[in-house]
C-alpha cells in the first residue's frame, strides 16, 4: 500500500481545480483506495485533491520568484509588459510610476514579512505545524528562531527579486532606488532580527514540578529526606515508626579529606571522558540547525575505571573506608552538586538565545533548578553529558563493591550473601547496558529539552549513587537469606522487565535512526505534520512506554532479594514508580503538543500508558 506524504491536521497549498493557482488548506482525511485527499479551504469549501496537486508549505517559501497564489497582480503586470518596449526608452508614465510602484512593491514586501510571521504572532489557521498543531509557540519555542531564521532568508531572496524585476528605469534613478532597497532591506532584516531573538517566556500554569514553589521545595527537601533515610537505613531496626533517627552534629557530616576524595573520583572520570578512544557521533538539531557532537566512550571509561580500582583492590586499599564514611561522601556529593548548579546558571546569564533550554521560564528560582542553558560546554567538554552517565552510573557500581565488600567484613563471612550478588548483578548489568548503548541518551528528555541544572546535576551526581544504590547499603546491616528457588524466580523476573526494557528501548532507537530499514518494515505507523512517524505496533503497539513498564519491573527484581521485613528496601521501587508515571505525563503533554491530531490517534491505537490494561 503507498504511505501517504502528508498527515491529518497539516496545512500545506492545494492547487484550485483548473487552474494552476495554489491556495492555503488544511487536509482532513485520506482515502488509502483512491488516494485522495480530502481538504479544507479558508472559506471553508472541502474538495479532494491528488497528491500532485498538494505541495508543502516550505516549498513556496524557497521559489525565488513571486507564488503563484499571493502576489496575483505581479504576474498580470509581468505578462501584460510589453516585448517591443526598449528598456532604455521608457515612457513618461512609467518613469512617473517607477518611485509609486517601487514603494508599492516595498509595501508588499512588508506585508509578506508578516504574512510569515505569523505563526509567531497570530492565531494560525488550523492545525499549523509552524505552531505544532496550533498550540501556544511558548510551549515549543525551540523550534521558533530556526524557524524565523529561514524565513529571513526567504524573505531577502524575494525582496531582492522584487526590486529587480522591473528594469524600466534609467540607470540614475536606477542607483538611487537602488540605495533606497537597501535602507528598506536592511530595516526589514532588522525587524525581523527583533522577532527572530524573542522569545516568549513559560507562562506560570505551564511550568512543572508545581512552579516555583515546588521546585524550592524539592531543592530542599531532597537533600534532607536523602540523609534521613541513610540514617534510617543505619538503624538496628529500621522501622519508619523509629522516625526521625537520631541526628548527627553538623561537624561529623563534613570531612575535608572525604571531599578531596570525592573531587579526585570526578577529576578521574574528567580524564576517561577527554580520553580520544570511541567514536564522534552527533546529536539531534539545535535551534539554529547545529547539531553538536559527542564521543561514545563510556563503556571504555567503565572499563578503565574497574582497572583502577582492581589495581587497588590488589594493593591492598581499604575500600570500606567509604562505607563507614557513607554520610560525608554523599554531603560532599550535595555540596559539589550546589556549587555546580550556580555556575551553571551564572554562565548561562551570558549564553546565547539559541543556546537556551525549551523549559526555561525566565524565572531565576525555577530556572536554577530545571536549568537554563541546554548544552553547557567548556569548549568541547560538555557538562551534561559527561554527568549524566559517568561520575553518578559508574559510581553506583563502585558502591554496591564497597557494599559487598563491608557485608563480607561487618558479617564475617567468607563469600558475599546471595542477596548481595544478585542485587550486584542486576544493577551491573543495568549501568553496563546504558554504557553500552550510550548513543541513545542522545534522544532522551533530558539531553534535548531540559537544560542543565540542580535538578539533573543532583539527580545525576547526588540521588543516583546514593538512593539507587540503597539496597545493597541496606543488606549490610540487614542480611537476608535467599532461597535458590527464590532466587531463580527473582532473576526470570529480572530477565522478564530487561527484555521488555532492552527491545523496546532498541526499536525506537532503530526506528529514530533509520525509518525505512527492512527489518522494520513490519511495523505500523502513523503519519505525523512533523514529518516523523509514531510507532503502534511491536514493543510501542503493547503499551504507550514499554520501555517504562521493563524499568518497573526491574526495579522490584532489585527489592525482592532484600526480603519483606521491612518496607524500606522497596522505598526504590515506589519512588521509581513515582518518577516514571510523572515523566510519562511530561511526555504526553509535549507530544501532544508536537503531533496534534496524530497523537490522538495514536492514543486511540495504543490506549495503555505504561501498564496493560491500566489507563
Amino acid at each position: 500500500m503507498p504511505s501517504r506524504k502528508f498527515a491529518d491536521g497539516e496545512v500545506v497549498r492545494g492547487r484550485w481545480p483548473g487552474s494552476s493557482l495554489y491556495y492555503e488548506v488544511e487536509i482532513l482525511s485520506h482515502d488509502s483506495t483512491s488516494q485522495l485527499y480530502t481538504v479544507k479551504y479558508k472559506d471553508g469549501t472541502e474538495l479532494e485533491l491528488k497528491e500532485n496537486d498538494i505541495k508543502p508549505l516550505t516549498s513556496f517559501r524557497q521559489r525565488k520568484g513571486g507564488s503563484t497564489s499571493s502576489s496575483p497582480s505581479r504576474r498580470r503586470g509581468s505578462r501584460s509588459r510589453s516585448r517591443s518596449r526598449s528598456p532604455g526608452r521608457p515612457p513618461k508614465s512609467a518613469r512617473r510610476s517607477a518611485s509609486a510602484s517601487h514603494q508599492a512593491n516595498i509595501k508588499e514586501a512588508r506585508r509578506e514579512v508578516e504574512v510569515k510571521l505569523t505563526p509567531l504572532i497570530l492565531k494560525p489557521f488550523g492545525n499549523s505545524i509552524s505552531r505544532y498543531n496550533g498550540e501556544s509557540e511558548h510551549t515549543e519555542r525551540n523550534d521558533v528562531p530556526h524557524k524565523n531564521t529561514q524565513e529571513k532568508f526567504n524573505l531577502s531572496q524575494e525582496s531582492s527579486y522584487i526590486s529587480t524585476q522591473y528594469s524600466l528605469r534609467p540607470r540614475r534613478e536606477e542607483v538611487k532606488l537602488k540605495e533606497i532597497d537597501s535602507k528598506e532591506e536592511k530595516f526589514i532584516a532588522k525587524e525581523l532580527a527583533v522577532r527572530t531573538f524573542e522569545v516568549t517566556p513559560i507562562r506560570a500554569k505551564d511550568l512543572e514540578f508545581g512552579g516555583v514553589p515546588g521546585v524550592f521545595l524539592i531543592m530542599f527537601g531532597l537533600p534532607v529526606f536523602l540523609f534521613l533515610l541513610l540514617l534510617i537505613c543505619k538503624q538496628k531496626d529500621p522501622s519508619l515508626l523509629n522516625f526521625p533517627p537520631p541526628l548527627p552534629a553538623l561537624y561529623e557530616l563534613w570531612e575535608t579529606r572525604v571531599f578531596g576524595v570525592y573531587l579526585l573520583w570526578i577529576l578521574i572520570q574528567v580524564l576517561f571522558y577527554l580520553l580520544p578512544i570511541g567514536k564522534v557521533v552527533e546529536g539531534t538539531p539545535l535551534i539554529d540547525g547545529r547539531r553538536l557532537k559527542y564521543r561514545l566512550n563510556g563503556f571504555y571509561a567503565f572499563i578503565l575505571t574497574s582497572a583502577v580500582i582492581g589495581a587497588s583492590l590488589f594493593q591492598g586499599v581499604e575500600f570500606h573506608y567509604v562505607y563507614s564514611h557513607f554520610l560525608q561522601f554523599a554531603l560532599g556529593a550535595t555540596v559539589f552538586c550546589v556549587v555546580l548548579s550556580v555556575y551553571l546558571y551564572m554562565r548561562s546569564l551570558k549564553a546565547p538565545q539559541n543556546d537556551l533550554s525549551p523549559a526555561s521560564s525566565g524565572n531565576a528560582v525555577y530556572d536554577f533548578f530545571i536549568g537554563r542553558e541546554l548544552n553547557p560546554r567548556i569548549g568541547t567538554f560538555d557538562l551534561k553529558y559527561f554527568c549524566e552517565l559517568r561520575p553518578g552510573l559508574i559510581g553506583w557500581v563502585v558502591i554496591n563493591l564497597v557494599m559487598l565488600l563491608a557485608e563480607m567484613k561487618i558479617q564475617d563471612r567468607a563469600i558475599p550473601s546471595l542477596a548481595m550478588i544478585l542485587v550486584n548483578s542486576f544493577q551491573l548489568l543495568y549501568v553496563v547496558d546504558a554504557l553500552w548503548n550510550e548513543e541513545a541518551l542522545l534522544t532522551t528528555m533530558d539531553i534535548i529539552h531540559d537544560g542543565f541544572g540542580f535538578m539533573l546535576a543532583f539527580g545525576d551526581l547526588v540521588w543516583v549513587p546514593f538512593i539507587y544504590s540503597f539496597q545493597a547499603f541496606y543488606l549490610v546491616s540487614h542480611p537476608n537469606e535467599v532461597s535458590w528457588p527464590m532466587a531463580s524466580l527473582i532473576i526470570v523476573l529480572k530477565l522478564c522487565g530487561y527484555v521488555i526494557f532492552r527491545g523496546a528501548n532498541s526499536q525506537k532507537n532503530a526506528f529514530r535512526k533509520n525509518p525505512s530499514d527492512p527489518k522494520l518494515a513490519h511495523l505500523k505507523t502513523i503519519h505525523t505534520s512533523t514529518g516523523k512517524n509514531l510507532l503502534v505496533s511491536g514493543w510501542w503497539g503493547f503499551v504507550r512506554h514499554p520501555n517504562y513498564l521493563g524499568d518497573l519491573i526491574m526495579a522490584l527484581a532489585w527489592s525482592l532479594p532484600c526480603g519483606f521485613n521491612h518496607i524500606l528496601p522497596y522505598f526504590y521501587v515506589i519512588y521509581f514508580t513515582m518518577l516514571l508515571v510523572h515523566r510519562e505525563a511530561r511526555d504526553e503533554y509535549h507530544c501532544k503538543k508536537k503531533y496534534g491530531v496524530a497523537w490522538e490517534k495514536y492514543c486511540q491505537r495504543v490506549p495503555y500508558r505504561i501498564f496493560p490494561y491500566i489507563y
